[in-house]
């Protein structure tokens, strides 16, 4: 597989960093090119619509050539490492790097609690029991999202749509429908709107059944009628990763890499945060090794922050004590999961081209 290492002058946060641009905020990263010319166009409403795990091979090998996605396709650019939800959504939210929110992937280590955390839902992620004193995410790594930049510090409003937040929009047509409404309102305004659909499909059924691609054809003729709908609206399309069909193994079952780490791996089973005990690093290297050559490569901690694996800028207070002595990096197909219950046929979150290349789609028809 190719290895593809995020283009931080060309990914996701900067796309972020161009809305805020364009209402008159002072973006905290360089914005990017390509969404600078979409914005320039005169406009009341700005739609930014993210499919999750909707990547440019997803759509290459899922819809057709002359459809309304690939059609419109206006560039690709990268997501951020890994590229995965919680890293690459939060990077769209706050125009920030990962380096400096230290949100990286589905479970982060907090020291202050000793406890592997899943971000989105609150839970210790080894005894899946809540963590019931504090939302540990938003206690120990909060952010200020753009949205509340927007509406807050310009003369816009903002609005942050998903099916997770209220209204609650449950299925894309709502979402949809609540755009539409949102983009008729006389004020000029940013309307984020997320839907979890290809990726929770692709998890569960793979990236290439028929399943996956009619949700996902499904989803395009949908979402083609609402930018048929809008107007005086930039409706700008994309991803926060992509997908690839992921062979499963357990990491309990190689006691020989157990036997190094002082506790679970966090971050994602594609790409592994490793505590290791005092004078196993090398026996943790020969295992990796012996066990995933050219599958996984382990980058120690030292090398990540140097080479700004997570993006540029003044890292976070607690990023170091989050992050472990190596990370293991996907680079082949095997997801490398903590337990055997985990039973995903796709995956995200190595450094593959399949799943780090996203695209951004020009749906404004109204300027076509």
């Amino acid at each position: 597989m190719e290895i593809m290492y995020p283009d931080y002058d060309n990914c996701i946060v900067n796309l972020a960093c161009s809305v805020l641009k364009h209402f008159g905020a002072v973006p905290p990263n360089p914005t990017l090119p390509l969404a600078d010319k979409l914005l320039s166009r005169r406009c009341r409403n700005v739609v930014v619509m993210l499919l999750d795990g909707m990547g440019l091979n997803i759509m290459e090998k899922n819809l057709e050539a002359d459809g309304f996605f690939r059609r419109n396709i206006a560039g690709t650019y990268s997501s951020v490492f890994p590229p995965t939800t919680v890293a690459a959504t939060t990077a769209l939210d706050s125009g920030l790097y990962p380096v400096q929110t230290a949100w990286l992937g589905w479970t982060g280590y907090f020291r202050d609690i000793d406890r592997n955390v899943e971000y989105f839902r609150n839970i210790d992620f080894d005894t899946e029991k809540p963590i019931e004193f504090m939302d540990a995410a938003q206690t120990y790594v909060p952010y200020r999202d753009i949205c509340s930049v927007i509406s807050e510090e310009t003369s816009a409003d903002a609005y942050f749509l998903a099916p997770f937040r209220e209204p609650y929009p449950e299925t894309f047509d709502d979402l949809c429908r609540e755009v539409e409404r949102l983009c008729a309102l006389p004020n000029e305004k940013y309307v984020y709107a997320y839907f979890h659909e290809p990726d929770s499909i692709m998890h569960r059924k793979g990236c290439f059944c028929d399943r996956s691609r009619n949700l996902l054809r499904d989803i395009e003729s949908r979402a083609e009628a609402l930018a048929g709908s809008l107007s005086d609206t930039v409706f700008l399309i994309t991803a926060d990763h992509g997908h690839i069909n992921s062979p499963k193994a357990v990491i309990t079952d190689y006691p020989d890499i157990m036997e190094c780490l002082v506790r679970m791996p966090s971050i994602e089973p594609r790409c592994l945060n490793l505590f290791v005990k005092d004078g196993m690093s090398e026996q943790l290297e020969r295992a990796f090794d012996e066990h995933f050559s050219g599958d996984f490569i382990l980058i120690p901690k030292r090398e990540v922050l140097e080479r700004r694996l997570f993006g540029r800028g003044s890292p976070h207070p607690r990023l170091n004590d989050m992050l472990g002595d190596y990370l293991a990096a996907a680079v082949g197909d095997i997801s490398i999961y903590n337990k055997k219950s985990k039973n995903f046929v796709a995956n995200h979150a190595g450094i593959t081209r399949q799943e780090m290349e996203i695209a951004l789609i020009d749906a404004s028809l109204a300027y076509k």
